[in-house]
């Protein structure tokens, strides 16, 4: 591995960044998010709506990646949810369907509505993940230490110590698990080439595939380093806490992750802009986990990424290029159809969401 084709002295970094999703990538750039997603007949469809700036007190330090955190949680189950809609009656080449909605998906949409069930879900979604994180990276860690005090393990310090390598080792098995799941794989892919897209953007070459695969999978300003960031800076912070009861000790776990979110978010930012041996030593953890999460994508892949990030790019680098609403379809032989029907729906249920 070449640290200097990951930290590279003559990009230009940028903020445009994004996510993975079912067969495509969610990117968002300072005004704009754009949604691609791959479908069988070989067509992007394409999704393009505005996004409002932060501002007031949701730009200071610490605030802002706390704010940061919440809304990529929010609007990462959402535009993944969106995906599968968008999948949703296509057929593989096979002739069987890309992507079926299960039991639950079925009666609740017929008992709420579609639009109506997609909001319940997305918010119990967001629930879920947030009290299953809690409960195995948080709260479980911090229980199996109580086995180890009462085997004769007294200082606190240690005990916080190996509570906080025990989280960050299940989350590394975790992540090395599902990674062997072909429709993770493909995510990864997908993930991967989001990384290669923004290098040769960057690098200030033309966004083709061929320019992006000659780069790394792997980046310092990706979402698997701010989340190492986050169980790095939390075993450094609960070990100056001492070790209260179990009851406490979670208490004070939970208090202190919109925090530790904050500082990793500043951290995240400052290591993405820098370069030198301490930025590079602080950043390694991170780029070793992302050899987990990216996957070296296929050029139909990095083409769906190059639609998602040229979708974004003429309002970020220009404020005075309006943003409207779009969605249609790029054709296999690159042509742009709006489906004017679509975008009408599309932004009337952004409206209602919002209200």
């Amino acid at each position: 591995m070449d640290l200097n084709k990951i930290f590279m002295k003559n990009a230009t970094p940028t903020k445009v960044g994004g996510q993975a999703i079912l067969e495509g990538l969610m990117m968002r750039g300072s005004r704009a998010l754009a949604i691609a997603v791959r479908q069988p007949d070989g067509a992007v469809h394409l999704t393009v709506e505005p996004l409002k700036p932060a501002g007031g007190w949701k730009k200071w330090p610490i605030i802002r990646g706390i704010v940061s955190f919440v809304s990529s949680l929010v609007l990462g189950t959402r535009i993944l949810m969106y995906s599968a809609d968008v999948l949703e009656g296509c057929e593989t080449p096979e002739g069987g369907p890309v992507y079926e909605d299960d039991k639950l998906t079925l009666w609740m949409n017929e008992k709420f509505g579609k639009e109506k069930a997609n909001a319940i879900m997305m918010y119990f979604s967001v629930v879920l993940a947030i009290l299953l994180t809690v409960g195995v990276f948080i709260v479980l860690p911090t229980g199996v230490m109580n086995l180890l005090k009462g085997a004769g393990v007294r200082s606190a310090f240690l005990l916080n110590l190996i509570e906080g390598i025990l989280r960050i080792c299940m989350f590394v098995v975790y992540v090395s698990a599902i990674s062997r799941m072909p429709e993770i794989r493909r995510t990864f892919m997908y993930h991967g080439a989001e990384h290669k897209t923004i290098h040769c953007y960057e690098n200030g070459l033309e966004l083709t595939p061929s320019n992006a695969q000659q780069f790394y999978t792997l980046h310092p300003r990706c979402g698997t380093s701010f989340l190492m960031f986050v169980m790095v800076i939390s075993l450094l912070v609960f070990s100056l806490l001492g070790w209260p009861n179990l009851a406490a000790r979670i208490a004070s776990r939970l208090l202190l992750i919109p925090v530790i979110a904050g500082l990793s978010y500043e951290l995240l930012q400052f290591t993405g802009r820098h370069d030198g041996k301490c930025v590079r030593a602080l950043s390694m953890p991170g780029i070793l986990l992302q050899k987990l999460t990216t996957k070296e994508p296929t050029d139909d892949m990095v083409e769906v990424a190059i639609i998602a990030v040229k979708a974004v790019l003429p309002s970020h680098e220009d404020p005075s290029v309006p943003v409207e609403y779009w969605v249609g379809r790029v054709m296999p032989d690159g042509t742009y159809v709006k489906d004017e029907e679509e975008t009408a729906k599309y932004v009337e249920e952004r409206k209602k969401a919002e209200k």
